[in-house]
């Protein structure tokens, strides 16, 4: 069918517990004992609140953390990994394959939480890439995903920034702390991942930072050069 990439030989394997170094993050099969302190920091930093109030099942208080933590770290799906921000090298969020489908060559990015140290910075764009490259390039899938609360306009941004498109909302899709939770959808493609993967390089690169760390073009400017 025209437009369709060629089908790759499916099912495609499943991700594993593995580290992914990048430039300026680093992902790592999440191990409560080593991450777990500065983990357990970056989600309880001040407006917590407000990051743990989209997310379904991290407790939204420090009472019983440890232990979803530890239960959270042992399952294959979703499959959770540490971002290491590898100038501090301590451990600034986590984020999770899941909802794995190797049949059908389909993975969503999901769990997300990156701390104040790395939310909005490269660190966090890095984490992205790493995890959508190692979905693409070395697993050969063919669809990820990024889903959220369509009221979660942070999280909405950011899959758009990613070079992810909108295909809709779930409209009452499940309650979540006790409200209606409408899921809005996004998806990136194989064929559409060389042209994000080149932005996201251009944009990583050393050159398009200043000597504080501030960007010289956002990657929407990248994007569109």
């Amino acid at each position: 069918m025209r437009g369709m990439s060629p089908l790759p030989d499916l099912p495609r394997p499943r991700p594993e517990r593995v580290a992914l170094d990048g430039r300026y993050a680093r992902l790592e099969p999440l191990d409560p004992a080593r991450h777990g302190a500065d983990l357990h920091a970056a989600t309880f930093a001040a407006g917590h609140d407000a990051r743990l109030r989209y997310l379904p099942t991290v407790p939204r208080q420090p009472d019983g953390y440890a232990a979803w933590l530890a239960a959270a770290a042992a399952t294959d799906d979703p499959l959770m990994f540490a971002v290491i921000d590898r100038a501090s090298g301590r451990c600034g969020g986590r984020q999770t394959l899941m909802r794995i489908v190797p049949e059908h060559g389909v993975v969503e990015l999901g769990g997300i939480l990156w701390g104040p140290a790395v939310a909005r910075t490269r660190v966090a764009t890095d984490a992205f890439a790493l995890a959508a490259g190692y979905a693409f390039d070395a697993l050969g899938y063919r669809r990820l995903e990024w889903k959220c609360d369509a009221d979660n306009v942070p999280s909405r941004r950011a899959a758009e920034r990613f070079g992810f498109t909108y295909e809709g909302t779930f409209r009452q899709h499940m309650v979540l702390h006790g409200r209606n939770r409408d899921t809005a959808w996004f998806a990136l493609l194989d064929r559409e991942w060389p042209a994000v993967k080149g932005a996201l390089q251009a944009w990583l690169a050393p050159e398009n930072f200043d000597a504080e760390g501030r960007q010289r073009r956002s990657l929407g400017e990248v994007r569109g050069s």
